[in-house]
Formats: C-alpha cells, sequence, structure tokens
C-alpha cells in the first residue's frame, strides 16, 4: 500500500488535539479561571471528568471495532463536528448536572466515533518502518496544536478581559472566557469539513478494512499478551497525563501566580508536547523503540518525587520550571510512544481498531477516578500537601508503568521498529 501524504498525518494531528480542546485542554490550561466561572470546586470538576470517563471506557471496546469496518476520516470528521456543538451548551455556562451531562456527551464524540479511527490511521501513515516517527510526530504535533490553541485562548482571554485580572468580576471573566469556547468550536467545525474533505490521499481504504468483526478476531487479540502489558503500562502513563491538569493550579496556589500567569505555565507545559514528540519521532526508530518507552516512565517517577517530597516551593522558582520540564518530557514522551509499540507487539494492522478498544478499557480508566481522586486530595489538603498527595500517586503508578514497560521491552526488545 502506498504511504499516505505528509498533509494526511497533519490532519490527522490537527483533528488529534482539537477534538479534546473544550473538553481538557481549555480547563488544562484556564483551570483557576474555569473553576471560577462555572463556579465549581476541584471535587465537581473532578466528578465531571468521571462521567466523561464513565461513557468514554465503554466507548473505547464499542468504538474500536468500528474503526475496523468505516474509514478513519469519516468518523473523525463527524466526531468533531458533533463535539463542536457540545461547545454551545459549555459556553452557556450551564449547572453542574448539565455540565457533567455534557462531559457524558463528549465522552461518547471523542472515543466511540473517533479513539481507535486516529491510532489506526497513524499505524497506517507509519507503514513497516516508521512507527515511531508516526506516533512522535503524532504526539508532538497535537501538543503543538494545543500549544498554539493555548497561545490564542490566553490571547483572546487577555484581549476581552477588562482592567486588570485581579480587578475583573466574574460577569467580565465569563465573557471573556465565553469567547475563547465560542473560537475554539468553529476552529473544530473547519477541522472536520477539512479531514473529511482531504484526508484521504494515498489511501485504499478497502485495504485497511475488514467485512465485519466477529469474536474471533476478539479472541486472536486478547490472546497476545502485548494487549495486557499495554493496558497496565498505557493505565499508568494515563494517570500521570491526567495529573498534568493541575500544574497551572500548582502554580497559582503554591508559586503564587495570578490567573494568566498560570496559565501560561499551563501553556509552557503544552510548549513541551510538541517538542518532546517532535524530537522522539526523530530519534526512536533508530533505537529500540521499547526501551524508551521504559525511561520515559522513569522520567515520570523523578518528577513525581521532586513535586511530592515538598523540595519545589514558592522560593525554588528554577527547580519548579525544571521540574515541569522533567514531567512534561517524562508523560508526553510515554504518550507518544505506548501506541507505537503495537507493531512490536506483533498486534495485526487490520485488527488496529479492535486492539485500541480492548487496550483502552482498562488503560483510560484513570478518566473515571484520577479526577476524583486529585480533587479530593486538594480539597482536603488545601496548599502545597494536597498536592504532594497528588504528586505521590504520580510516583506510585509511574513505578508500577516502568515495571510493566521493563517487562514489555525483554519480551520483544529483540525487534526493531
Amino acid at each position: 500500500m502506498k504511504k499516505p501524504s505528509w498533509y494526511y498525518l497533519l490532519l490527522l494531528i490537527l483533528a488529534g488535539e482539537a477534538v479534546f480542546i473544550l473538553p481538557f485542554v481549555l480547563p488544562r490550561i484556564f483551570r483557576p479561571t474555569v473553576l471560577e466561572v462555572f463556579q465549581l470546586d476541584n471535587v465537581q470538576i473532578g466528578l465531571c471528568f468521571s462521567i466523561y470517563g464513565l461513557i468514554a471506557v465503554p466507548s473505547y471496546l464499542l468504538g474500536g471495532p468500528l474503526a475496523d469496518k468505516f474509514p478513519p476520516r469519516k468518523l473523525i470528521a463527524v466526531a468533531l463536528w458533533l463535539t463542536a456543538l457540545g461547545g454551545l451548551v459549555y459556553a452557556s455556562y450551564p449547572s453542574l448536572g448539565t455540565l457533567q451531562l455534557l462531559y457524558g456527551y463528549w465522552g461518547f464524540t471523542t472515543i466511540f466515533l473517533f479513539w481507535a479511527p486516529m491510532i489506526k490511521a497513524t499505524r497506517v501513515w507509519g507503514g513497516d518502518a516508521a512507527q515511531g516517527k508516526a506516533f512522535g510526530f503524532l504526539d508532538g504535533g497535537r501538543g503543538l496544536t494545543g500549544f498554539l490553541f493555548g497561545l490564542l485562548g490566553v490571547f483572546i482571554f487577555s484581549l476581552f478581559l477588562v482592567g486588570e485580572v485581579a480587578e475583573a468580576s466574574l460577569e467580565q471573566r465569563q465573557e471573556a472566557f465565553t469567547y475563547v469556547i465560542y473560537v475554539a468550536a468553529a476552529i473544530i467545525v473547519l477541522i472536520g469539513i477539512l479531514v473529511w474533505g482531504f484526508m484521504k490521499a494515498g489511501v485504499n481504504e478497502k485495504e485497511i478494512l475488514v467485512e465485519r468483526i466477529t469474536f474471533k478476531e476478539i479472541r486472536t487479540v486478547l490472546r497476545l499478551p502485548s494487549v495486557w502489558l499495554l493496558m497496565v503500562i498505557i493505565l499508568c502513563a494515563y494517570v500521570g497525563y491526567k495529573i498534568t491538569d493541575v500544574i497551572s493550579q500548582f502554580a497559582n496556589e503554591v508559586m503564587g501566580y495570578d490567573q494568566v500567569q498560570s496559565a501560561q505555565v499551563g501553556t509552557f507545559l503544552q510548549f513541551l508536547r510538541p517538542t518532546t514528540g517532535i524530537l522522539v519521532g526523530l530519534i526512536v526508530d533508530r533505537f529500540k523503540i521499547t526501551f524508551w518507552l521504559f525511561l520515559s516512565l522513569v522520567l515520570c517517577v523523578v518528577a513525581g518525587l521532586l513535586f511530592a517530597t515538598g523540595i519545589v516551593a514558592p522560593s525554588t522558582t528554577l527547580l519548579f520550571f525544571l521540574s515541569v520540564t522533567i514531567v512534561g518530557v517524562g508523560v508526553y514522551a510515554a504518550r507518544a510512544l505506548y501506541f507505537g509499540v503495537m507493531k512490536e507487539g506483533r498486534i495485526p494492522l487490520v485488527l488496529t481498531g479492535t486492539a485500541v478498544g480492548l487496550i483502552s478499557l482498562i488503560g483510560y480508566t484513570p478518566d473515571i477516578f484520577a479526577g476524583p481522586a486529585y480533587g479530593y486530595f486538594l480539597d482536603t489538603h488545601p496548599g502545597q500537601e494536597g498536592h504532594q498527595y497528588v504528586f505521590w500517586m504520580l510516583t506510585g503508578f509511574s513505578t508500577v508503568g516502568a515495571v510493566t514497560a521493563f517487562i514489555y521491552y525483554r519480551i520483544y526488545g529483540k525487534s526493531t521498529s
């Protein structure tokens, strides 16, 4: 099969981050602002993420086989349009109950129709020799997209916020943030149109699809040790990714930064994602991709300890940014690599969607429990103490993930990408 063009990957990258802008990227970059304008505490916003996870987890399983039956570009485009539609509800600053329903809706639109098609399309682009490049560029490019959305969001928020940040009323903050939501939703719709029309060049869609998925194919996938190991690796790495949501809040509550400054810290974290992903994509195919996955989780352990032990404090600005850098590199390298090792794990390309659905059923359960867990720590133990508990959580999960990744390397590391 002819390798798809570079703009196939570019559209995949744009879509891959755009679909998560409303439910996750904006709350990550603007967490203190989101808590204020929606009048939420940490547990309440964590419960919204849990409702998302409760819908998303079965959607991973049910949507996986869908990606093996229908062209990825069509599923991705519809997912983008439906997700953007939810922005209209989001911009109305609904009640907590309605907000939870909205997150459940997003759990369906961003996962059932989107996740497995994105992973499968990335494997198709990578071919036999460039899986590390494909997934590294995908996550790095998604990070760059998130970073640019972050810069645009901070610019729009600052532009429409009247007067000084600290002096602005709740209504003024809501009005400014509404513009951020509307611009994001419009861009998501546009990307969906581009994906539907142009993300097909160089791909014979019939070659990557099956007529129907039966229990035979599911049993074939479940017999692979790599599938079970990836369930644990992704679960542990994803806990780390979810915990990056609190970095901007740490900057606000522990380091003493205002809302714009803390959003800038969140945007800096987003900048680390493209840098890490692109560097990983450029170099990892020359080495053992499975070993690099192990090293990325070791970095997460180191970063977790730096924050958890309380070494990072308001007087240690340089150490704070160093620790943010380490946690960002570790988390984003793991994200760039954990689906990139599917080829080494001998998972058939044609059954990628089914495998991704089964792996994600366990791997992305942090969508259910991570938000309420760190929300509980932050609300029950205000200030630095609560954040230390959150990062002990990161340290524990990352340690389990690193051990499992080392086992994966020992089993499959002899093969090269």
